[in-house]
């Protein structure tokens, strides 16, 4: 299950990019029920991008933002308190990380469901009750 965070360089203080990967892929896991799972927790892959400031945009200037996006099967981010909790907790995360400087509006949290079916891992192509199973 992807996470791409995709942040404005000097949001965090340079190196916490991937202690802020891991705290908010940990939080997604405690929301879901999930913490310590032997199954799902290996599949908590990822990327970070850091763009500098002349490259991100916020009203169509450019601005410091935070973009954090899960790409999930369509059971994942299902009930609205897992909704509301963990995007409260990841904007939180980020916030605090940053010293409190980032603003919490200038952080978007974002779900896209993978289609039902094709979500591949080591090349099979899985659907939601095979995953879930």
């Amino acid at each position: 299950m992807p996470l791409t965070l995709t942040l404005t360089a000097g949001v965090l203080p340079q190196g916490q990019e991937p202690l802020a990967f891991s705290r908010l892929s940990d939080a997604m896991l405690k929301w879901h029920g999930l913490a310590g799972n032997s199954a799902i927790t290996p599949n908590i892959v990822g990327s970070i991008n850091v763009v500098p400031k002349e490259h991100t945009f916020s009203g169509s200037k450019e601005a410091a933002v935070v973009f954090i996006e899960w790409k999930v099967p369509s059971f994942a981010f299902n009930t609205r308190k897992i909704q509301l909790g963990y995007i409260e907790e990841a904007t939180e995360i980020i916030h605090l990380m940053s010293g409190e400087k980032q603003p919490k509006d200038r952080i978007w949290v974002n779900v896209v469901h993978a289609v039902d079916g094709a979500w591949g891992i080591g090349g099979v192509a899985l659907t939601n009750a095979q995953l879930a199973g």
